[in-house]
């Protein structure tokens, strides 16, 4: 039997003040560590202080962001030291979200900025992945690929919720877990032929 499997999750949920890593803050992150089982082990959640000029109103809007609620926050070198502390010190990290890309490439930016090394792993394991997976297994079109969907088409959502950074890691590793239970073995769906090659 092999030995159980050397690696952690790190599901990521970040808010930022708009798109840009060039251009704007990180906000607010949320982490949630588990095993390769997807057992809980720790989670931190912080405020980041941030530049307003570095935060666009349509973002601070939909993340609730406001330099009164974020008085007193600690700086992005602070968080990450925090960040790094929290894992897992043996073993690879492997960030995991809902389009957990946009999340890394935000940290990155913050790391090497920070000099400080960057603790996760070059691998990322995404939501959206396994619930294109599991629609195509169950035969479940989708008509999007967003945490709302996957954790609505899962029954865990009804309406709005808030869109903060833990409450939104929570809901992704939720999901993720519901989504991983449903994927017990069966056939492989039928799938449309592939388009013969021009010689």
């Amino acid at each position: 039997m092999s030995a159980p499997a050397q690696f952690f999750f790190a599901f990521l949920d970040c808010e930022f003040g708009g798109l840009d890593p060039e251009l704007h803050d990180i906000t607010e992150v949320a982490v949630i560590v588990t095993d390769y089982r997807l057992a809980e082990l720790a989670s931190g959640e912080w405020k980041i202080r941030a530049r307003a000029e570095r935060i666009s109103a349509e973002a601070a809007q939909i993340s609730g962001y406001t330099p009164e609620a974020w008085q007193g926050a600690p700086g992005v070198r602070q968080v990450l030291a925090e960040i790094a502390a929290l894992l897992p010190k043996s073993g690879k990290v492997v960030p995991a979200g809902q389009n957990v890309r946009m999340d890394v490439m935000f940290l990155e930016r913050a790391f090497k900025k920070c000099a400080i090394q960057n603790p996760f792993d070059y691998h990322v394991i995404d939501l959206a992945t396994l619930f294109y997976a599991w629609s195509l297994i169950a035969g479940e079109p989708v008509s999007a690929l967003s945490l709302r969907q996957a954790a609505s088409q899962a029954g865990l959502i009804q309406g709005p919720v808030p869109h903060r950074a833990m409450s939104d890691a929570r809901l992704t590793l939720e999901t993720f877990r519901y989504y991983i239970a449903r994927l017990a073995p069966l056939p492989p769906p039928e799938l449309p032929p592939a388009a013969a090659s021009t010689p």
